[in-house]
């Protein structure tokens, strides 16, 4: 899966205004739902903090991937943010994020799901990348690096 096909320019937030975990997955969840990629934000708000409560998905080396299903939505999609400053998440390897990549999909779309979070996974498993898209000012030097890497 290309991450491209499932993410915009406009649902990448850099930097995030949020300064804490359950407010940056608020705010990604909002940016989705202002560019009318979902319907219920509440619905997805309440799924991904579920999730997030059961286990964290700060998988280490500065990267949080929290992610949802909700029957509100309608195929996978992404919003990125970056922090202004790294962000405490409660991470597998103790550090703060640095990314956060909230996927949202359909309660059905098991497959796609695990599909994109494999896709985001051996995209960052890149040390060299992390740290160039780490730096990223902005939306579109985010969203243009994760196309030119084949995202």
């Amino acid at each position: 899966m290309n991450l491209s096909d499932i993410l915009t320019v406009d649902c990448i937030q850099a930097p995030l205004n949020a300064t804490d975990k359950q407010n940056a997955i608020n705010e990604l969840v909002d940016l989705l739902a202002q560019n009318d990629m979902i319907k219920n934000p509440e619905s997805l708000k309440d799924a991904v903090w579920s999730r997030e409560q059961t286990r964290t998905t700060g998988i280490g080396h500065g990267l949080a991937i929290p992610h949802g299903k909700c029957d509100s939505i309608t195929s996978p999609t992404l919003a990125i943010g970056r922090p202004s400053t790294p962000m405490e998440f409660e991470s597998m390897d103790s550090q703060p994020v640095e990314l956060i990549v909230l996927l949202a999909s359909p309660t059905a779309s098991t497959r796609e799901h695990i599909e994109a979070l494999a896709s985001v996974s051996r995209i960052m498993n890149n040390p060299s990348f992390r740290d160039e898209i780490y730096k990223a000012d902005n939306a579109k030097d985010i969203y243009d690096l994760l196309v030119t890497q084949g995202g």
